[in-house]
């Protein structure tokens, strides 16, 4: 299975820091409108937050996979639930690669895969080159052209 560019682990980092500024933000609001609280609370805060956000983008990284087989796309990922994704080519409406501002100021880009249905109805590899991002919506769009005449799973 293909893993996804160490890069994007510092994109997630990058993520949790802001989550966890976000975060001691809000509790130095309260601290000093709201409630009285220690002055050591909110860089604690910021702190635990950036540790566990961290710890997770790390863990996350460990876990995500992909793989392009014969007859389907496999995905695997998930800390604390681990989902196992697999997506017929016949199933697939249209494939998309995208670079948000994160993704392009990193050199990252991401794949996206529609599939026909309603609940999950797409998947999303992120953490790819932005050639490997290509290079993938290319190759499933011609594996799902040519498994329009299959059965779906």
């Amino acid at each position: 299975m293909n893993r996804l560019h160490p890069r994007v682990r510092a994109v997630w980092a990058g993520q949790a820091a802001v989550l966890a500024a976000v975060l001691a933000a809000v509790t130095l609001v309260v601290s000093r409108f709201l409630l009285t609280l220690p002055a050591w609370v909110p860089p604690a805060v910021f702190v635990v937050a950036l540790v566990v956000g961290v710890g997770l983008a790390t863990a996350r990284y460990r876990v995500w996979r992909y793989e392009v087989r014969d007859d389907a796309l496999y995905l695997e990922r998930g800390v604390f639930t681990r989902v196992r994704t697999v997506v017929p080519f016949v199933r697939i409406q249209h494939v998309d690669s995208s670079r948000g501002p994160v993704e392009r100021l990193a050199g990252l880009a991401s794949t996206v895969v529609y599939t026909a249905g309603s609940r999950g109805a797409d998947v999303t590899v992120p953490g790819l080159t932005p050639t490997g991002a290509d290079d993938l919506r290319e190759r499933l769009k011609r594996l799902a052209i040519g498994a329009e005449g299959d059965d779906a799973v």
